[in-house]
């Protein structure tokens, strides 16, 4: 017998519950003996829950009870959960999370702390949602030098950049309807400003290039200054803007990390994703490309996620199977400036400043543009060689990379 205890029960915690009780049969299968929530931790009362009976309030109860072997993390952020993980991990208890900040700020300290402790440090469920993605990348791609990661890592950016192209929306009007509609949080920052992606592409980076990647050495931009005029020249030259984070192995061993909105073309699988829908494409030097689709959030298909990691860890409870990667390094990540691309542009200018000032463009058009307004694609080119163009050109502007 395996117990398990669940630390917050909210939409993912709730969810775990409830894969762990109803589909008990099949997970005690893969798992080659039964699974039983023993413990719920949550500060508020569940009286109505069919769980009632095992809730508590003192983290204290989980940690000093000998017979609990597994702790599901769901509290989220980066203090109390990362107290009662160090605490679950010293006291001999393997950790499963879907704790995306927590694992991007301190994943490498945590992998370190389960291994002196003989017991795992698991978090599938962090990126992705539903999406199989930490394990293929630690196991089925393991022959691979990973050369480069891609992916929509958010679901409400998403949602909202396909209201915004499908329903002319603005991206206000957007946001607002993924309040509405559960797929948003009242204070959006994480998703909108990309900082939520960033803590995603931070993970991926620390597992397939070997050593961590921090937030803060990740150039990180949202998607709050799209327009629809943007959205509308997109589509005039056969492109979508989704907004990515990517991960790039460099000459020497570097690697360059950023999130940002890009112009996708549309034969780009990463073009047809829409709404809440998540995709990650990995480049492997010897299987080439693979892509990675579901859910990339909700509470089932995270509980999914987070339920496969309990099964995981019960499996290698004798055995033990740890994730591994290096300490971070202050030199660890390029600027993202460096790379170059080719550039989407919009600019208060007219198309004769806009070939004096960048040679030879690919001019854009779009219905009810103003005087005075053109957007153009660049040739490929670095961030600052961009900068110093947009100068020369003088004016308001603004500009995004075209996805290769």
């Amino acid at each position: 017998m395996v117990n398990v205890a669940i630390l917050g029960y909210g939409v993912v915690g709730s969810g775990v519950a409830e894969v762990l009780t109803e589909n008990a049969n099949q997970i005690g299968r893969k798992a080659e003996e039964d699974i039983r929530l023993k413990y719920i931790l949550d500060v508020r009362a569940f009286p109505d829950s069919p769980f009632a009976s095992r809730f508590v309030q003192d983290f204290s109860v989980i940690e000093n009870d000998p017979d609990v072997d597994i702790v599901v993390e769901t509290i989220g952020g980066a203090k109390v959960a990362k107290e009662f993980t160090e605490r679950a991990l010293k006291a001999g208890k393997s950790v499963v999370t879907s704790n995306k900040e927590l694992v991007a700020e301190h994943g490498y300290d945590l992998l370190q702390l389960a291994e002196a402790n003989g017991v795992s440090y698991l978090f599938e469920a962090s990126v992705g949602g539903g999406i199989p993605i930490i394990r293929p990348l630690n196991q089925c791609l393991a022959a691979n030098e990973i050369e480069e990661i891609c992916g929509i890592l958010n679901g409400t950016t998403n949602y909202i950049l396909t209201r915004m192209i499908r329903a002319g929306l603005t991206f206000e009007a957007a946001l607002k309807e993924a309040q509405q509609n559960g797929y948003a949080e009242q204070d959006p920052t994480a998703d909108i400003e990309g900082h939520d992606a960033c803590r995603k592409i931070c993970i991926l980076s620390s597992l397939a290039f070997g050593r961590h990647i921090y937030p803060k050495q990740v150039d990180t931009q949202g998607i709050t200054k799209i327009t629809l005029a943007d959205v509308a020249y997109a589509e005039s030259c056969g492109c979508k803007i989704k907004l990515l984070g990517r991960a790039i192995r460099l000459e020497g061993g570097q690697l360059c990390a950023y999130v940002a909105p890009h112009l996708v073309h549309g034969e780009n699988p990463l073009a047809g994703v829409e709404d809440v829908f998540n995709a990650i494409t990995v480049k492997g030097n010897a299987v080439g490309d693979v892509m990675f689709y579901g859910r990339g959030a909700g509470k089932r298909p995270t509980a999914s996620a987070v339920v496969a990691d309990v099964v995981d860890a019960a499996k290698h409870r004798k055995t033990k199977k740890y994730l591994h990667w290096g300490p971070g390094a202050e030199d660890a990540v390029a600027p993202a400036g460096g790379l170059e691309s080719g550039w989407y542009v919009r600019a208060e200018a007219g198309a004769e400043a806009v070939r004096s000032a960048f040679g030879e463009v690919s001019l854009l058009a779009r219905a009810g543009a103003p005087g005075g307004e053109t957007a153009f694609l660049t040739g490929a080119m670095s961030g600052p060689a961009l900068e110093e163009k947009l100068a020369k050109l003088g004016g308001a502007h603004f500009a995004l990379r075209v996805l290769d």
